[in-house]
């Protein structure tokens, strides 16, 4: 019986030390709903250290500012623009709000930017006889170079598929793959394909993970490695293609590519640099933001986008000639 009596003290002691751990819970009401989104960002966004050295934004300053505004009064309209602006001010693709009626998002990072790609332009070089393969459009353009339009990495792409795309380019010269206006997918995706393009294990970058709610709270760094895929892999030039709509998984994939030294030719990539995670508030609206940090083998973020090899936009002169300027460069 001493040894029970023990025993229900330590569970006593354990089940009072739980029961105090527990989610701050939030009203469901206009204030409510700002104070829940404002904690979550808050206790799990990556990049504050890095906006506030780059941007100027400081996260307390933004309650400070917005929490003197939020009103119970608000309607559901209202409250979603005031919470879109709020987390607006962060300036990051990743951090979109959804509601049933809206999606809040913030596209700064490229709107300010020269589009650098036309789908009519395109359609000049890839022609209409064009193949396709797990969503890549590919063609030999008629100066035997090959052609390769990725326009987004949200499918996964199968080795066989891989395989026929490489074989039925292999007798070009070289190779251009096209991720201008890719806004990302899957970061294997990426990896996938970039796989191709390499006979040796590199390393191409690192990511961290948050391990508490501070905002400095992170693992140590882990490191990213290309492996070469199994299948056909090219040993020729390559470019990239790329410009500021290129984001997320797309901008890991110029990444990797730059690394495995090929030739990126465009516009600075849009970034995106923060693998994103998703949460809810109080009135089910859902939250998503960025919350793993990535950087390149040099340790520097890549957030706010990756310089290219050659820096080109098209230019009028070329658009009203009927010209990619950004394509033409990569025929070098």
């Amino acid at each position: 019986m001493k040894h029970l009596g023990i025993l229900f003290i330590l569970l006593s002691q354990l089940f009072t030390l739980v029961s105090c751990v527990e989610e701050e819970e939030y009203a469901n009401t206009p204030t409510g709903n700002f104070e829940a989104l404002w904690k979550i960002m808050d206790e799990h966004y990556c990049f504050f250290d890095l906006k506030k050295e780059e941007l100027g934004v400081d996260w307390q300053n933004v309650y400070a500012r917005y929490s003197s505004q939020v009103s119970d009064n608000m309607s559901s309209d209202q409250l979603f623009e005031f919470l879109s602006n709020m987390i607006g001010e962060l300036k990051d693709g990743h951090v979109n709000l959804s509601a049933s009626f809206d999606y809040g998002r913030n596209w700064s990072w490229k709107e300010d930017f020269p589009a650098n790609f036309s789908d009519s332009l395109q359609r000049k070089y890839l022609g209409t006889d064009y193949k396709i393969a797990n969503g890549l459009r590919y063609r030999i353009l008629d100066n035997n170079v090959g052609y390769i339009y990725c326009g987004s990495f949200e499918n996964s792409f199968g080795a066989g598929n891989l395989d026929e795309v490489l074989f039925y380019l292999a007798p070009c010269n070289s190779l251009i793959i096209d991720v201008r206006n890719n806004g990302g997918g899957m970061i294997t995706s990426a990896q996938t394909l970039a796989a191709r393009f390499t006979n040796e294990k590199v390393l191409v970058g690192y990511m961290q993970h948050k391990t508490g709610t501070t905002h400095n709270s992170f693992s140590d760094l882990e490191a990213q490695y290309i492996e070469p895929a199994k299948g056909i892999r090219w040993q020729k030039k390559v470019c990239v293609l790329a410009n500021r709509s290129t984001y997320s998984a797309a901008n890991e994939f110029v990444k990797y590519m730059k690394t495995l030294g090929a030739t990126i030719i465009g516009d600075k990539t849009g970034g995106g640099a923060g693998m994103p995670f998703s949460s809810e508030l109080p009135n089910g609206w859902g939250i998503r933001f960025s919350a793993c940090p990535m950087y390149d083998n040099q340790h520097n973020s890549t957030e706010f986008g990756i310089e290219p090899t050659i820096k080109v936009d098209i230019t009028s002169a070329d658009y009203q000639k009927w010209v990619d300027t950004i394509m033409e460069t990569a025929f070098f």
